[in-house]
């Protein structure tokens, strides 16, 4: 079940249930709808991109709300994905599959409090040889 932070509707206006940015804040974003606790992405790609593990929360397409996107580049890093970052300063933020209902965003550039847990992490056969997996957390080999 993905942890969100539930405040009422009083305007018939979505509420905004988490805010985040990049480092130099040329891109801003909100999230109005449910946002999917943390899965820990240890493929190839998402370790060069982030130069360490992927940590990423989710939320629907449509429940994303780019509130500043001067910075944001997309860039193909597959037949089936694209990466959003920022020009400006480098930071990783979004991952998408084409045609996908939801879009995972990169949980370091959440805005605390973010009342999420990571729950799972994936593609641990691929994991670096510098660090050890977190056995407390489920994990799937791809």
């Amino acid at each position: 079940m993905p942890t969100t932070r539930s405040e009422p509707v009083t305007t018939g206006v979505p509420t905004v249930r988490a805010t985040g940015a990049c480092l130099c804040k040329a891109v801003r974003y909100e999230v109005t709808g449910a946002l999917r606790d943390v899965v820990l992405c240890h493929c190839e790609m998402c370790r060069r991109t982030h130069g360490h593990v992927g940590a990423y929360a989710a939320a629907a397409r449509d429940a994303l709300r780019l509130v500043e996107a001067r910075g944001l580049r997309w860039y193909a890093s597959s037949s089936f994905a694209r990466r959003g970052f920022c020009a400006e300063c480098g930071a990783s933020l979004f991952w998408e599959r084409i045609g996908s209902a939801s879009v995972s965003i990169a949980a370091g550039t959440l805005d605390a409090p973010t009342n999420l847990a990571t729950t799972l992490q994936i593609f641990v056969d691929d994991a670096g040889d510098y660090y050890t997996l977190d056995p407390g957390i489920p994990s799937r080999a791809r």
